[in-house]
This record gives structure tokens, sequence and C-alpha cells, in this order.
């Protein structure tokens, strides 16, 4: 598939490296924000968007799940990025010689063994790829930034040490977002639906709910809440499970699920990529 795909974050980002590995032939679009990224998909300016949704080692991605149920889009693949940190330095620069390092706030803390072990200062930039740009502009020696290897060769940087990270599994999850929904495909490893709801106000009604899932041998992978409209008694939740709407378990599993809902919006159904199974708990 020719066309653009949208990411946050600059050229060299985490982002930037799960486009080039899961849309190869597409052209990837930097912007500033998710919510650039997604309105650059929903005006036209991308054909898919890129979107970072959690990590192995810290969790879901702030905001971005508030984002995704009123983006006006559609999940239709998954794709997991290994994350490995890398030291770059400005050419001819050696480990020796490195007083600081500039990375974004989670990276930095992702290599704090290897910091810590060869006395280099952590600065908090902006974010990987943007931190990769100024250590190139700055054009110091004894300065460093923490990236990807594609940020090295965008911006000319050494790599002075290799996969630094504490965690030896850290990955990180995307959604490719789209503006039609694909329900035609069938993966040879299985299939994923996501979706979002939110329970009627009656007592155990999320007990119940979940039930029809349960019973059915529905396998749900993920359930996640949040509040919405700064409401505390307003709780939005979601979920993904194995199985495509079609399946007769996983429409019986929604036939029970609408009995104890107010509200029901299906976010995506899309192929299980096959990383998913190589994936290790959080923590």
């Amino acid at each position: 598939m020719a066309g653009r795909i949208a990411f946050q974050g600059e050229l060299g980002a985490y982002g930037h490296q799960a486009c080039a590995e899961a849309r190869p032939d597409m052209e990837p679009l930097p912007c500033t924000t998710f919510e650039d990224a997604i309105e650059a998909v929903r005006k036209g300016a991308a054909d898919l968007g890129m979107i970072a949704v959690e990590n192995s080692t810290y969790g879901r991605v702030a905001d971005v799940h508030h984002l995704l149920p009123e983006s006006g889009l559609h999940i239709i693949d998954e794709a997991f990025v290994r994350v490995h940190i890398n030291l770059l330095g400005v050419r001819g620069a050696r480990l020796n010689q490195i007083e600081t390092a500039t990375s974004h706030t989670v990276l930095l803390g992702q290599c704090r063994g290897f910091l810590r072990e060869h006395s280099i200062t952590p600065h908090t930039g902006a974010d990987t790829a943007g931190s990769a740009r100024a250590i190139a502009e700055l054009n110091d020696p004894r300065h460093a930034a923490l990236a990807s290897e594609i940020a090295a060769e965008i911006y000319g940087l050494d790599v002075l040490a290799r996969h630094i990270e504490d965690h030896a599994r850290n990955t990180t999850r995307f959604l490719v977002m789209s503006r039609e929904p694909d329900l035609k495909r069938r993966g040879k490893a299985g299939m994923m639906t996501s979706f979002v709801f939110r329970v009627r106000n009656i007592p155990a009604a999320l007990y119940k709910a979940m039930g029809g899932f349960a019973t059915n041998g529905v396998n749900m992978t993920k359930l996640e809440s949040y509040m919405v409209g700064g409401q505390f008694t307003a709780t939005q939740f979601y979920a993904e499970i194995e199985g495509h709407p079609d399946d007769r378990n996983v429409q019986l599993a929604f036939d029970e699920l609408d009995y104890f809902t107010d509200s029901i919006r299906l976010m995506g159904v899309f192929p299980t990529a096959p990383r998913r199974h190589e994936q290790v708990p959080r923590g």
C-alpha cells in the first residue's frame, strides 16, 4: 500500500521505527502530538496513523484511550516495537568522554543502571529523536542522546553503546488507525476485536456484562477503565477480545454485553500480530 502514515514525534522516533517496520512502503509523516497524527488521518493528509498505546514496562500511554473513541478512526492492525535504547554521540566521540545524556524522561528511567555505571548525568529532553537532533546540532563530544539507531542514521551520530536498557524485553505496542474499517480479513494467528462500552447503572452490571464472554469461551485480553466527562461516576471501558464479530461465540457474548450496557462502540477488528505472544508481563 502506497501513501503516508502519520506518527507522533520527529523522524527517528520509535513511532517512526514502527512505521518503517510495519508499513515499509509508506512515507512516514511526523506529527507533534497524537492529536495531530489522528487529525492528519481524519483530514486525509495521511492514509494511516501509527499510535502508541502501551509499553511493557511503563504501562499505557497517557490520554491515548481518551482520544481513540472520539477520533472517528478505526483500528485495522497492531504493531510491536522492541525498544532498544542506544547512547548516541557526535562523530568521533568516545564513551569515556560522555558527561550527560539527553532524552525523554521515560527513556532516561529505563537506562538508570547504565548511566549510573558510567557516571553520566541524565538530562530531560522533549522526546527521543528531538534529543538526538539537538545533540547533533550542539556538536559537543561530552554530550550524548538516548535514542534509536534510526535516529543515529538520520542525524549523523555515532552509536557509542547499544541496547543499554535495564529491561531486556522492553516493548511498545502501537495501533494502526484508518478512516475506514476492515472487517473482511482473517489473520493466520487469529483476530482481535476492540470496543468501548459503558455499563448500565445497576448493581453488579460490569460483572454480569463480562459473564457472557466467559460462558461463550471468548478470551478477553484487555479491560481498562477511565473517567469521561470529568465525572467520577461516568466510567467508560476499553476492551479487546480474541475473535471476530462474525464468530458465533463472539456474537452471543456481545448480545449479553448489550443487555447490561448503555452504549457499545466497535473500535476495530484486526489480525493478531505474530509478536503479540512474545511479550512479557508489565513490570
